[in-house]
């Protein structure tokens, strides 16, 4: 499975997260566009990976982004890397569960997230 997320590097809030089995142009845009709906990213600047399916969506979107290996997009793999680990505390009750109670987790732990920070 991917997590697509959207994390405000100046306030490493979680601003929308989503669990999907594949990445594709299609599941990119669709995040997109939930994210657009929960927020107003018009003025954001999207720091992006290297995902051609993320630059995409962003380009139909036409929103502004940028690839970035360093810098800004460090706070966000710190809190990527945060998931990560509390997900993998939690590997044995997500092996055997659907990926809609992972997605409900992530959407908790999200929530969670943002009143600690």
């Amino acid at each position: 499975y991917w997590l697509y997320a959207a994390v405000d590097p100046e306030t490493n809030e979680l601003l929308h997260t989503k669990l999907e089995p594949t990445t594709t142009k299609v599941l990119a845009h669709s995040f997109l566009t939930e994210l657009s709906e929960k927020h107003d990213v018009s003025d954001a600047v999207f720091l992006v990976d290297g995902s051609h399916s993320l630059q995409d969506a962003c380009q139909r979107h036409g929103f502004d982004f940028r690839y970035e290996k360093h810098g800004n997009r460090n706070a966000v793999e710190r809190v990527f890397r945060e998931i990560k680990r509390r997900t993998i505390c939690f590997s044995n009750c997500f092996s055997n569960a659907e990926a809609e109670t992972a997605d409900d987790w992530l959407r908790s732990f999200s929530f969670a997230w943002n009143q600690l920070i």
